[in-house]
This record gives structure tokens, sequence and C-alpha cells, in this order.
């Protein structure tokens, strides 16, 4: 295997490896937002309907990262 098929191989790897974290980064930050504004900023008036919006918008999010990985014209 020659030095720059290696390499190429590797940074594939990177790039690929990002896409567990950057989902799992996007559910977690929305929930976080959304507990944080039940309970922190409302009091709890507000549970869990933020929260569960919050983790709606982190899977969009999500969704549309993988979507953006995909669609790259350099993989």
């Amino acid at each position: 295997m020659s030095d720059n098929s290696r390499k190429d191989t590797l940074r594939l790897l990177a790039q690929f490896s990002t896409i567990g974290m950057t989902v799992a980064f996007s559910i977690f930050i929305g929930v976080g937002i959304g507990y944080y504004l039940d309970h922190k900023v409302f009091a709890g008036r507000t549970s869990p309907w933020l929260t569960l919006i919050f983790l709606g918008l982190g899977v969009g999010a999500a969704f549309k990262n993988l979507y953006d990985m995909a669609s790259r014209k350099d993989l």
C-alpha cells in the first residue's frame, strides 16, 4: 500500500467516524437546551414540551448533517 493510498484511506476513515458523533451531539444538544429551558427558565411549567420540541430540532439537525455529508463531492 502506497503512502498516498494510506493517507486517503485514513482521511476517509476520519471523515466517516465523525458521523456517529455528529448525530449524537446534535440530539444531545437539542435535548439539553430543551431541558434547560423547561426546568431552569420556565421552572417546569412547560415540561416536557420544550424538551420534546428541541429533541425534534436536534434530530432534524442530525439528519441535515448526514445529508450534507452524503452530498459532499470529495468523498
